[in-house]
């Protein structure tokens, strides 16, 4: 009930297995809404959500099986799709609803679901209109977006923390979301905006008395860790789901974000910095300083405030200390930074993420593919707890979920990771905050042959340890 009357523009209700998540979504667009939609990631996922509205009304009458459209008496107009490729959002394009229902949000790219409730709207003036998610924690890297956007009731790094139910408000300002102390607009840059709001309300098994009596909760009990603190207690802080073929294991991740404190590195002279450009568009351009095994808070640009290589160059060289070597990956659009900063005489180095790699694994057994994959493995070792090396990285939850994101395959030229326009399929968006943190870390030999050191002003040596 407290979801169902929640005022929020944006509520996220879920946690645990068992709370009664798709009798909410059911329930509001059979009495609250006049024209729904319930999306899964996948269209024949809704199968189940079709079921259930059918116990409730006790039939299908009115269902329509080809189009996913449910027509009742009293004029409401109920559908049910999917999204399970990106660019398949598409296809809703313009089709207003007054309630936009996404069961299993975790399972969503964010792309997806900022693109979907464009059009969460309605002509009549009388009908709320409003944006409801239902989930469990997330298993995977892709789903950690959830847990930044609901980030007040979610993210234990959060600053501000809230309670269940109550509600914030935020804007989007040029590409990032912005916390807002109330519901009242504000101008900026000569434009009106109006914040809407959000809240996060949780749900157990422990609040459905009909799934109590069946014993569902000792099934839930059962479960392994951490699949078990997720779906019974709705821990969002519980392990995510390794894929067998992930890179860098996310308790490593976790270990060294947990080591990281605000000055643990300052002591030492910046040793490199990482550059990952945007030029415009919604990705970023990330910057990120390493002070020997302890990196520094990212610096994180919206791409339209690098729109060309002196504004990505310029950020860099704000952030830069000590003449330490900028690394800078030349695939896409990172040569023109990468030019600036050369004539300029700043002794910049080049990544180019194909080229040859002549390195080999700790054990000496494996090669690599590409210096795309020789980097990142390198990330990987040096955050093996067996290392010693004892990394320290910044508390950033996509910073956490990029490094986690990528997968690798063993071939006949070696360990090969999964390029990077194939992970951005699958997050959505670009894991620039893990690259700038992978670049900032790569050790370049002489022997390497990218760049060039003459006419430097100091640190004239490739050779980063």
């Amino acid at each position: 009930m407290d979801a169902f009357v929640s005022t929020a523009d944006e509520l996220f209700y879920g946690g645990s297995a068992g709370g009664g998540k798709t009798d909410l979504v059911c329930g509001l667009a059979l009495t609250a809404h006049h024209r729904s939609v319930i999306f899964r990631r996948e269209g024949k996922q809704t199968g189940a959500i079709v079921d259930r509205m059918a116990g409730i009304l006790g039939g299908r009458s009115g269902y329509n099986g080809q189009d996913r459209v449910w027509r009742l008496d009293g004029g409401q107009r109920i559908e049910f799709g999917g999204c399970q490729h990106m660019g398949d959002e598409e296809t809703w394009q313009g089709r207003p609803h007054d309630l936009k229902a996404f069961d299993e949000i975790t399972q969503f790219l964010e792309y997806q679901y900022r693109y979907l409730i464009t059009w969460n709207r309605s002509t009549n003036p009388d009908q709320r209109c409003r944006v409801v998610s239902t989930g469990n924690p997330p298993t995977t890297p892709e789903g950690e977006w959830v847990v930044k956007y609901w980030g007040p009731w979610l993210d234990p790094m959060h600053d501000n923390p809230a309670e269940p139910g109550e509600l914030r408000w935020f804007l989007v300002i040029d590409g990032d979301d912005v916390e807002v102390d109330s519901p009242k607009p504000i101008y900026h840059n000569g434009e009106l905006l109006i914040p809407r709001s959000r809240t996060f309300i949780p749900s157990s098994v422990d609040d459905n008395p009909y799934l109590s009596r069946t014993g569902y909760k000792a099934t839930l009990q059962g479960l392994p860790e951490p699949l078990r603190s997720k779906m019974l207690h709705g821990d969002f802080q519980a392990g995510i789901q390794d894929d067998e073929m992930q890179v860098i294991p996310t308790a490593w991740i976790d270990a060294a974000q947990d080591r990281w404190t605000e000055s643990g590195g300052l002591k030492n002279p910046m040793s490199a910095v990482g550059a990952d450009i945007a030029r415009g568009g919604k990705d970023s351009t990330v910057i990120s300083a390493r002070h020997d095994n302890w990196f520094g808070e990212l610096i994180v640009c919206p791409g339209a405030e690098t729109p060309n290589g002196d504004a990505a160059a310029s950020q860099i060289i704000k952030a830069r200390q000590h003449f330490a070597p900028i690394h800078i990956d030349l695939t896409g659009v990172g040569t023109s930074p990468f030019d600036t900063l050369k004539t300029r005489k700043i002794q910049t180095i080049a990544f180019i993420a194909a080229a040859k790699s002549v390195a080999r694994d700790q054990s000496k057994q494996l090669g690599f593919a590409n210096k795309r994959a020789e980097s990142w493995w390198l990330m990987r070792e040096c955050l093996d707890p067996e290392s010693g090396q004892d990394i320290q990285l910044p508390k950033d939850r996509m910073l956490r979920a990029d490094l986690a994101s990528a997968r690798y395959s063993l071939t006949t030229q070696g360990i090969l990771v999964e390029k990077k326009d194939d992970i951005i399929k699958r997050l959505g968006r670009s894991p620039d905050r893990g690259e700038a943190v992978i670049l900032a870390r790569y050790a370049f030999r002489k022997t390497d042959g990218v760049g060039t050191h003459q006419n430097f002003t100091a640190d004239t040596d490739f050779e980063v340890l």
